[in-house]
């Protein structure tokens, strides 16, 4: 039992163990696609896809239990830069980057290109601004970092607040996901779904804390990347592009317009007639939109990139590493495995879209009667869980391009079943989502519990507390605020999507300027950082509620996906103007500063403060 629990040996066979684990995972791959030539129904086989995965994640959690502080909320400081680099990149490709973000690109088009721009640039910020910086500094959260650069509960309040509410936004869009999994390889209702999928976010990470979430984060990734990969491949060789989809479904985008102008109807439905679920119609083009359509772009991927390198739970990963050097060499590694999937999410997006209206393709189910498209067994178990809808909108009988009505949420779940795979791509599929989605809800709730219990908890309510009380307010603490998010997260307020832009546009509004001028401008004092945590986050979360809620105008192009430019310009110039009001931070803190830039030496914190 002691194998996971950080030990010397353990972590000098890492590449054994993973290698076992990988081998072992191919190996009940093609097992269940025997039982499936011998004729076990394919619901049979989603369960176990589901089961048996979520079964080593929560066995990879019980191993690793601690109740050491330094193992519980960073690893004990002792991962290699190429396994927090793949714990990173499961960590990051959450249900959004996995489940939805080819989604968008299926319904939208190039524009949610945006997300991926900017999520992947978001790491060039971590890199060069953020990672090996605050883990010279040494500390457990973020906010610990805030209360200690400035000084004072109050700054390390205004900073778990705004932690609290970008990761709890985040979370439920995780939980979301794994609710939707649950719902179609359970066979069970979304909102039943959203509880099953908690129940194994919890197993994997109430034990164990930060260790546990990082040693099933790898485990993890390996999944969801075979399990987005493989479908891909699999589409581009049976329709005709080759062996390396990546590099040539320029093809398949160019047929793709052919057969949507074919395609195009007049009037349009509009999706609002359909309850959560979009029209499958020609993307809205931006050619007349001019310089608005290219600001549009740019500031949601300013977002993304911002909003990444604010995110809590991601720069928590870089605290974990040996030395500030592994932190560096983590967010190389991070950009090469997230790379793997971001390459090839718009092929998937593109294959799949020419499986549903290339006629010359069996799969094809536009142009076809809706009586026949209704008995095919993928659009029936879709529209019993209420994620698919046709609408004969003209009485005509046949299915035009915008009648067919999909959650752009479950595109990469469906893909394998639209392409006419085996089911046991379903199945693995199917588990890459639910790995997916688990890992980043590991790592919020973690970022979440760590927050309250260590930085607002043990450093302003109970200074005394004990480090077995500590660490069962945590686990405790954990369990509640999983359960505050699948609770949210059943009501559907949002698609998956829109809920991880919102996170990112809390973080970047709240966190951005006071941790990027805390590392780098020694001027920057403790009035001015409450100023630009607290008006920042005012200022970002006003705008999203006028703009969402209140029927505002959008200001020259910034809607709800991108109110944290608003945010994030008020935290910057209540900062800079109010430091600059007052009395400039001591000396002692003013050379801590300086010394957190020197990229050797010892922490500036200790282990346990």
């Amino acid at each position: 039992m002691s194998l996971l629990r950080g030990t010397g040996d353990f972590v000098d066979n890492l590449p054994r163990i993973y290698g076992f684990y990988t081998g072992g995972f191919i190996i009940f791959i093609l097992l269940m696609a025997v039982l499936e030539q011998m004729g076990v129904a394919a619901d049979t086989l989603g369960i176990l896809f589901v089961a048996f995965t979520v079964a080593i994640y929560a066995g990879i959690g019980w191993m690793s239990r601690t109740m050491q502080v330094d193992a519980y909320y960073v690893a004990g400081r002792q991962v290699p830069p190429v396994f927090n680099g793949m714990a990173t990149a499961a960590d990051w490709m959450s249900g959004a980057s996995f489940v939805a973000m080819a989604g968008g690109i299926y319904m939208g088009g190039h524009g949610y290109l945006a997300f991926v721009v900017g999520w992947t640039g978001g790491y060039v910020l971590v890199a060069v601004l953020m990672a090996p910086y605050l883990r010279k500094f040494g500390c457990y959260t973020v906010p610990d970092f805030i209360g200690t650069r400035y000084g004072g509960n109050t700054a390390r309040l205004f900073a778990v607040i705004v932690l609290v509410v970008a990761s709890f936004t985040y979370v439920t869009a995780q939980i979301n996901a794994t609710g939707t999994i649950a719902a179609r390889a359970l066979e069970i209702p979304f909102e039943v779904g959203v509880w099953f999928g908690l129940a194994g976010i919890l197993l994997c990470s109430m034990l164990g804390g930060m260790r546990a979430v990082t040693w099933t984060q790898v485990a993890q990734y390996i999944v969801l990347i075979i399990a987005y990969l493989v479908p891909v491949f699999w589409m581009s060789n049976k329709q005709g592009f080759g062996v390396f989809p990546q590099l040539v479904y320029g093809d398949a985008v160019a047929r793709l317009v052919e057969l949507e102008a074919m395609h195009q109807v007049g009037t349009l439905m509009p999706a609002e007639a359909v309850a959560g679920l979009k029209a499958l119609t020609v993307p809205h083009s931006t050619a007349g939109e001019g310089g608005l359509a290219a600001w549009k772009f740019v500031t949601l991927v300013a977002c993304m990139m911002m909003g990444t390198a604010s995110l809590p739970h991601i720069l928590m990963r870089y605290f974990t590493t040996p030395s500030v050097k592994a932190a560096r060499t983590s967010v190389a590694w991070s950009l090469f495995f997230i790379f793997l999937l971001y390459f090839t999410a718009p092929a998937l997006a593109t294959f799949t879209k020419l499986q549903v209206l290339d006629p010359n393709l069996a799969t094809s189910i536009i142009g076809k009667a809706i009586a026949d498209v209704n008995a095919l067994e993928w659009i029936q178990k879709w529209s019993s869980v209420g994620f698919v809808k046709l609408v004969d909108s003209n009485g005509d009988g046949i299915l035009q391009i915008n009648e067919f009505f999909m959650r752009g949420d479950i595109v990469v779940l469906a893909t394998p079943e639209i392409a006419g795979l085996p089911y046991v791509i379903s199945g693995l599929v199917a588990a890459g989502g639910m790995a997916a989605a688990m890992s980043t809800a590991d790592g919020l709730l973690l970022a979440i519990a760590n927050a309250l219990s260590h930085d607002l908890y043990y450093k302003i309510i109970d200074p005394k507390a004990e480090t077995a009380k500590r660490l069962v307010v945590a686990r405790v603490l954990l369990i509640a605020m999983g359960a505050a998010g699948a609770a949210v997260a059943s009501l559907k307020l949002t698609s998956i999507l829109g809920a991880v832009a919102w996170a990112f546009d809390f973080a970047m509004s709240g966190l951005f300027f006071p941790l990027v001028l805390g590392i780098w401008w020694k001027r920057a004092n403790r009035q001015g950082a409450i100023a630009g945590m607290g008006l920042g986050f005012l200022a970002g979360s006003w705008y999203l509620y006028m703009v969402r809620f209140a029927d505002m105008e959008p200001w020259i192009g910034i809607d709800h996906l991108r109110f944290g430019v608003v945010g994030a310009v008020v935290s910057l110039v209540a900062m800079v103007v109010v430091s600059l009001a007052t009395a400039e931070p001591d000396e002692e803190t003013q050379r801590m500063v300086d010394e957190v830039r020197i990229p050797k030496g010892d922490p500036i914190l200790s282990s346990d403060h």
